[in-house]
């Protein structure tokens, strides 16, 4: 029998739900060296957090996270909550020696962010870990496009084209939730899926963002007010109306630290994208292309080969990155994967007692990067220096 690790997880809708999936699953594919119990979930209403739980498989119900640290049966917490509790659950955790893995954005601030990798680097001191949880670096044909850019085969990456695109609030009925209010969000698309862009081409390039010039919009200044409205969907409206207080939209281009520039396109108003991480990188031998909405192709170009031009690889084979795992080849995988991906990675680290990949420190260099480009675009596109 392999030693158990406790998991405690905090939150239960969108990420709550994926992170689960991830946790119930990860080592009926990996040969991992502990293996996860579901220990504990934790949420404010009772009733919903039980019937998650027994939905979920998770044994027992906190309605308050500081119970939930402080359970003997928990070493590791795993946050799902919405950014502005981030930074006093993972800070609490690591002071009481329980490992973390958090959500993205890291936090709501760089100052929150700042406490969190400080508050890391020292439980690290402890033998104790954390991640920040950009599941798309767990992508296999991500993944296989870093392997790429690190072995060569890209020569000097001169230009980093990156958009993330979606529409599902494109309805200006659709309600105020909570991804549309600065004070639990910290910033709207830019934070919730422009911070994947920024980590996604810092992974494959492995070059730093140092600086950005920047816009953002807001093109729907107010919204339904609804009861019982997650993240992502909406309750019963209740008649009154809120202000956005959220970028629906922000455009920047910046410059890498080893020499590459960068264009980058985060909305939530792209009409018909429903999930379109898009990632370009042009080198001097070469390029890559990776679009989410077919997220087992990448697509290479090889400017040393005759009749050159961009070729498809069908990301399913064994010896492709997290793919010795699963089906035979051509057998696809899908979001749902990523997270079992993150599981297992963060898993060996801990077992392993190394540091797992993407840090708090990570995070926090994702974190600068949102706060320059608000920065920047509060201030008529100023070039601002990270």
């Amino acid at each position: 029998m392999k030693p158990l690790i406790g998991v405690g997880l905090v939150g239960y809708a969108f990420m709550g739900r994926a992170h689960s999936q991830a946790w119930r699953n990860v080592t009926a594919f990996f040969d991992l060296p502990v293996t996860p119990s579901m220990a504990v979930l934790a949420g404010r209403s009772r009733e919903r957090a039980a019937a998650a739980a027994a939905e979920l498989g998770w044994a027992a119900v906190e309605t308050d996270w500081r119970e939930l640290v402080r359970r003997d049966d928990v070493q590791v917490v795993d946050i799902c909550t919405p950014g502005d509790s981030h930074a006093e659950i993972a800070i609490a955790a690591l002071e009481a020696g329980k490992h973390v893995i958090c959500e993205k954005p890291l936090a709501n601030t760089v100052a929150e962010a700042e406490a969190m990798a400080a508050a890391a680097s020292e439980a690290a001191a402890r033998g104790v870990r954390s991640m920040v949880a950009f599941n798309y670096r767990r992508v296999p044909a991500l993944a296989l496009a870093r392997r790429f850019v690190a072995e060569g085969r890209l020569g000097e990456i001169r230009h980093v084209r990156a958009q993330y695109l979606q529409d599902w609030i494109v309805d200006p009925e659709f309600p105020l939730v909570w991804r549309l209010r600065k004070e639990q969000a910290g910033s709207g698309a830019l934070g919730d899926i422009g911070a994947h862009i920024v980590d996604a081409a810092q992974f494959v390039t492995g070059q730093m963002l140092t600086g950005v010039s920047a816009i953002t919009e807001t093109f729907v200044k107010e919204r339904p007010l609804a009861e019982d409205a997650d993240g992502l969907s909406g309750g019963s409206r209740t008649g009154g109306r809120g202000k956005v207080t959220v970028d629906d939209a922000a455009l920047f281009i910046g410059r890498f630290d080893g020499g590459a520039l960068g264009s980058f396109e985060a909305t939530r108003f792209a009409t018909g994208r429903k999930n379109a991480l898009r990632l370009e990188v042009n080198g001097s031998l070469g390029s890559l292309a990776f679009d989410f909405e077919a997220m087992n192709e990448l697509w290479f170009h090889d400017e040393t080969e005759s009749d050159a031009g961009f070729r498809r690889i069908l990301v399913t084979e064994p010896g492709h990155p997290y793919l010795e795992a699963w089906w035979p080849p051509g057998h696809g995988l899908g979001y749902e994967h990523t997270f079992t991906h993150e599981v297992r990675d963060f898993l060996a680290a801990v077992a392993a007692g190394t540091d797992p990949s993407p840090s708090f420190q990570d995070g926090l260099r994702v974190q600068r990067v949102l706060a320059a480009v608000e920065e920047s675009a509060a201030n008529e596109s100023r070039w601002t220096p990270l």
